[in-house]
């Protein structure tokens, strides 16, 4: 019998995970099974099985290819050389994912994991795992701007990373509801906010301001 390849492999494990992804947004986690998952996914649950042992872990992993994809932007915002330029490329990074109708499924199943970590121990390690890697490198960010004179020296860089955090947070509950989100004005209090929160100069309001990117 001929070995399925790599490519093959990770090829089908994806396929189950946006069919779980389907799924769980459209039924939410309780009420999809297993059997569900891989009816939309045209796989057999014995095929199902081979990838993933159980529903839990579905659902890590899509909260795992989540952290991954964050994980690229983090490096981004990282490698820039003034820290404020990188808070700003997270802002609108995040804030266009808000806009993007192709992450309306993400963002329901975000949400239902923040509601099933609250009851499942396993859930909830996989959720605070995530949230604590976003603080971690926001945390970074504004550390860098303090050691470079950007940034207020009497700011708390972890209280600023959790602020942004449950910033975003709620607005990505709120268009998970499908409320209508003015971005661009919230965009414009945020950056206003953190211009009066966070730097030492008026002049350095700049380095918040969306910047065309190619």
């Amino acid at each position: 019998m001929p070995k399925i390849s790599d490519a093959r492999k990770e090829s089908r494990r994806q396929q189950i995970l946006d069919a779980a992804r389907r799924c769980f947004a459209r039924e939410g986690f309780h009420a999809t099974t297993t059997a569900d998952i891989a009816r939309e996914s045209g796989v057999s649950q014995g095929t199902l099985y081979l990838y993933f042992a159980t529903k839990d872990d579905v659902i890590l992993a899509l909260a795992d290819d989540r952290r991954e994809s964050e994980a690229l932007v983090h490096a981004m915002a990282q490698s820039e050389q003034d820290p404020a330029e990188g808070l700003a490329l997270l802002l609108e990074v995040y804030g266009r994912s808000l806009a993007d109708p192709a992450r309306d499924e993400a963002r329901r199943v975000g949400v239902q994991g923040w509601a099933e970590a609250l009851r499942n121990p396993t859930i909830r390690a996989g959720v605070t795992a995530g949230m604590a890697e976003v603080r971690t490198e926001l945390v970074r960010l504004v550390e860098r701007g303090r050691a470079a004179g950007r940034f207020r020296d009497d700011i708390d860089p972890d209280a600023v990373a959790r602020t942004l955090i449950a910033t975003f947070q709620g607005l990505t509950l709120q268009a998970a509801w499908g409320e209508p989100l003015d971005l661009g004005g919230i965009g414009r209090l945020l950056r206003a906010m953190i211009r009066g929160a966070l730097f030492t100069e008026p002049s350095f309001a700049d380095a918040t301001q969306p910047r065309d990117r190619e």
